[in-house]
């Protein structure tokens, strides 16, 4: 008897469902979907464009800020135009490399983003606990370093699923109950035995994420004990103001993200079209509002936006 040639068995294209139950409501979804990705667009592009063009904010803290909005843009932006063109125009066909495609730089992005907190995490605990050897610390070099870190990692862990996926046959399962592709919403799809895929999609991604926030963690809790040794209140307030800001990013990524997680492998009981809205928020909710948390909180942020794009337009209107 012949070998079954699996290659024949891999679907030339996926069809993305959305939301399983909701199919009707898909347009009226679509509009906060829609005008939360523009704003987030317009927020990191603001943010971004803010710290290129003033030299004063050429600083780690906002370097690693700029990482941030950038890692923001590609989360949302790797899923958010198809999900909109389902949404719109039911166009849910996607091939398979394409799929694969969004299914590695949306992991990518999500484990990039975990690696730059952990270092905006480190630039606060030196910026407190060594003030005087931030600058020695922090310098160029070790900023790039970081974001070649943060994309070595991030393509060391999330790249063998793209191996991992592309072995398995899929008997010509391809309608994916979701809106966008993700690993194992593809590997469910499979005729085959996909243990191989869910230890390594839970264990390798789950646990580098893990590592990160108790090192972010750790950084905190030494940063609440420096904070505790300085002499001034006054001291004390502008330091720990110093800090407000990423420990508001650091609940926005990592909460929905745990919380999805979880509530997809455990919450059994929870509608399917619970899973995904959840899930859709989740790449939506923090490219959407670090700009704001950051604009809103830093007073050098709100200074240069208003520098940027307040004072040349009035002082167009004067003249």
């Amino acid at each position: 008897m012949p070998p079954l040639n699996l290659t024949s068995l891999t679907p030339a294209t996926f069809i993305l469902a959305g939301i399983p139950g909701m199919e009707k409501s898909h347009i009226w979804i679509s509009i906060p979907f829609c005008s939360m990705y523009l704003a987030a667009l317009l927020g990191n592009g603001v943010v971004l464009f803010v710290i290129r063009t003033e030299r004063s904010l050429h600083q780690p803290v906002y370097l690693f800020l700029s990482m941030l909005a950038i890692a923001d843009l590609m989360l949302s932006t790797t899923t958010l135009p198809k999900m909109l063109a389902l949404f719109w125009f039911s166009a849910g066909e996607i091939s398979f490399g394409a799929c694969l495609t969004q299914m590695f730089f949306l992991h990518f992005s999500f484990s990039a983003e975990s690696v730059i907190l952990l270092a905006m995490a480190f630039d606060r605990f030196v910026a407190i606990c060594y003030p005087l050897r931030y600058a020695a610390v922090l310098t160029q070099s070790a900023i790039v370093k970081t974001g070649l870190v943060a994309l070595l990692r991030s393509f060391c862990i999330i790249f063998p699923c793209i191996f991992l996926l592309k072995r398995l046959p899929f008997c010509g399962h391809n309608v994916i109950l979701h809106t966008y592709c993700e690993h194992m919403g593809i590997a469910r799809l499979a005729c085959a035995d996909i243990s191989i895929n869910i230890l390594y999609g839970l264990a390798v991604p789950f646990a580098a994420i893990v590592v990160d926030v108790v090192l972010i963690a750790v950084s905190y809790v030494l940063i609440l004990l420096a904070l505790f040794r300085l002499p001034s209140r006054t001291a004390r307030h502008k330091a720990f103001n110093t800090c407000v800001s990423h420990v508001c990013v650091i609940l926005l990524f990592y909460i929905p993200a745990f919380f999805t997680v979880l509530t997809h492998r455990f919450g059994r009981e929870i509608p399917h079209h619970v899973h995904i809205l959840l899930a859709n928020l989740y790449v939506l909710f923090p490219p959407l509002l670090n700009p704001v948390v950051y604009g809103v909180r830093t007073q050098q942020i709100k200074e240069k936006v208003v520098k940027v794009f307040i004072c040349p337009k009035s002082h167009f209107l004067q003249e």
